[in-house]
């Protein structure tokens, strides 16, 4: 299995299929992360392919718990002193500097919450092809030997529909942002799945291409976004975390372009992704959550 892996996505549905062959899972709000342990050590991958082993140095360690050999597919996750999970403390996480990420994980340690095991130490190897079922029995069963300490646990699944109603209708408040429902028989397919994965959010969310931006490439105050309609538009005000996380990726190009609503703005090169929440009408207000 070679690195970067990439990963498995659900397609959005307005309401969770019926059937004997479906097992529904959390969808919790924090950042999607392989976890590869090797012979060398522990590395960290996100959903992009970037390597985010610095900032989440407590993950890593705790991953020399498991056998070498071992891919997990799952998501970090920081609760705050109320028990919520907050998508802000990862993305402040996410975006901080090897030393800033020490400090904050002093403050907030993180956890695994793992959905999927990818590979299994020899002679197993590469199991993606086999049903989900499979692969969902043998991770509880890998983790089932790790420390009672551990940060790195498996995600709550349930194969009865109502049980996974009752969670999204009442956890909404403490971070679970919807549910993935998960064909028993279905392998690991790398991309949009089709009918193997399916989600429903409390707050849908889609995936947007940076256009450009305002302000500098440094200290960019707002991203211009293509959404999937072919609409380019302006974003609200970034946060700080997301500013610092996305200005890397930035690679401004000569000139000024316009969006269609007479949005001055720096176009750049190459394809940065970001997640949104976007409106349907013509003007309506795009915010971004996260990058891709």
């Amino acid at each position: 299995m070679d690195w970067p892996l990439s990963v498995a996505l659900a397609q959005s549905v307005p309401e969770l299929p019926t059937g004997t062959d479906w097992s529904y899972e959390m969808k919790l709000d924090g950042h999607r992360m392989i976890m590869w342990r090797t012979d060398a050590g522990v590395r960290l991958q996100a959903r992009s392919g970037r390597d985010v082993t610095a900032a989440w140095g407590d993950l890593a360690l705790a991953g020399h718990h498991l056998p070498a050999g071992t891919v997990l597919d799952g998501e970090a996750v920081i609760t705050t002193e109320n028990g919520r999970i907050s998508f802000e403390a990862a993305q402040a996480r996410a975006a901080s500097s090897p030393t800033r990420a020490r400090r904050l994980t002093a403050q907030r340690p993180a956890h695994y919450i793992a959905f999927d095991a990818l590979q299994l130490p020899s002679p197993n190897g590469d199991i993606r092809a086999r049903p989900y079922s499979e692969r969902r029995a043998a991770l509880l069963i890998l983790l089932a030997g790790l420390p009672a300490n551990t940060p790195i646990q498996a995600v709550s699944a349930t194969t009865d529909r109502d049980t996974a109603l009752t969670w999204y209708d009442t956890l909404h408040n403490q971070g679970i942002e919807g549910i993935v429902a998960k064909r028993t028989t279905a392998p690991y397919r790398a991309g949009r799945t089709g009918t193997s994965w399916l989600k429903i959010r409390h707050a849908d969310t889609i995936d947007a291409t940076v256009a450009g931006f305002t302000g500098t490439a440094r200290q960019p105050r707002a991203l211009t976004v293509r959404l999937p309609d072919g609409r380019i538009t302006l974003s609200q005000r970034l946060t700080t975390a997301l500013a610092a996380a996305i200005a890397p990726r930035l690679v401004p190009q000569p000139g000024r372009a316009y969006t269609q609503g007479g949005d001055a703005y720096t176009p750049v090169s190459g394809e940065v992704v970001v997640e949104v929440v976007a409106g349907t009408t013509r003007h309506a207000v795009v915010t971004v959550v996260r990058l891709r």
